[in-house]
């Protein structure tokens, strides 16, 4: 039971990293070539961080404390679940900055330790969810041009 930690880290390193291969081999194989510059440049860092930080915990370089809990675990289970839901329908069925909006909202009311009952805080998460929305719209279709996933609204 003494190398959990480190097996724990070797398999989520290697699925990272698998992950991330997959993601830079299909941003690599879709057309046009430039709608895809971005995500090749992001999923190419990725994939090299991802192997390398796979390979470190191969050979047993890595510092990896003590593992993720049972209890962390069960605090991150809502979080996966949106994310989830948001990679494998919602950004495509509803469009990506309509699904973006809501999953954020969603994963900033589940972590907020804001109380529910209060208004103030709903309208500050509001807030911060269109502040968020201005920023990733500013930066994905203002500045960088990224073709992003479009359906129902935008």
């Amino acid at each position: 039971m003494t190398d959990l930690p480190r097996n724990q880290h070797i398999i989520a390193s290697g699925l990272i990293a698998a992950i991330g291969v997959s993601i830079a081999y299909i941003s690599f194989t879709q057309e046009p070539a430039d709608a895809f510059i971005f995500p090749r440049l992001i999923s190419s860092v990725f994939a090299v961080l991802a192997i390398w930080t796979f390979v470190k915990a191969i050979l047993g370089r890595t510092k990896v404390g003590n593992g993720i809990s049972g209890e962390a675990m069960r605090n991150m289970l809502p979080g996966l679940v949106v994310a989830i839901i948001y990679v494998y329908w919602a950004a495509k069925a509803l469009g990506f900055y309509t699904a973006t909006a809501i999953a954020f909202f969603a994963l900033l009311s589940l972590y907020d330790p804001a109380p529910h009952s209060e208004m103030k805080s709903w309208v500050k998460r509001i807030l911060i969810t269109a502040g968020f929305m201005a920023v990733m719209y500013g930066l994905f279709a203002l500045l960088l041009n990224v073709f992003t996933p479009r359906e129902i609204f935008f």
